[in-house]
């Protein structure tokens, strides 16, 4: 979903799939870049990740990783530079198939109270009608993070993302 907002806000070539993920050629903050959203399970994710990047002679730290993450709390929005997988299948088969952690990640909060029921099935399933909105606005601003993280760099996206939204 941030990947399409992203789409939406830029000029870009037609998107086609290629190396198991569908890409176009954008971008964003001032920089060239691809947008990239593997057509892979989740848990196979690094494959793609590592032959986009080979394809185009691109390095992990060129990376920003956008994921879901039942840690956090609906709608909100944490930016990394690397570090572990914390549990998350996608960022464990980058980082395995990658061999480093070094990349930044835009984590998307899809946490609600108590999950309840199996993993997979919470992170499959469609979000309630009365969370559309929250997480319409946790979309774009995560967008708008991905946006800083390239055009102004990590420490200036953390400050401005994590913590409390600033309305």
């Amino acid at each position: 979903m941030v990947v399409d907002a992203l789409a939406k806000g830029l000029p870009l070539t037609p998107g086609r799939e290629d190396h198991e993920a569908w890409v176009a050629e954008t971008e964003v903050g001032g920089e060239a870049a691809l947008l990239v959203k593997p057509v892979t399970f989740m848990n196979r994710s690094g494959v793609a990740v590592e032959r986009v990047l080979a394809a185009h002679a691109g390095a992990p730290q060129d990376l920003v990783v956008v994921v879901d993450d039942v840690v956090l709390d609906l709608g909100a929005v944490r930016i990394r530079e690397g570090g572990s997988h914390g549990g998350h299948n996608g960022l464990r088969s980058i980082i395995d198939v990658l061999g480093t952690d070094a990349f930044s990640r835009v984590r998307v909060g899809i946490r609600k109270g108590d999950i309840g029921i199996d993993l997979a099935d919470f992170v499959l399933s469609d979000f309630a009608k009365d969370d559309v909105l929250v997480v319409q606005e946790a979309v774009g601003w995560a967008a708008e993070a991905v946006h800083c993280l390239v055009g102004e760099g990590a420490a200036v996206a953390m400050n401005r993302f994590n913590g409390a939204r600033k309305t």
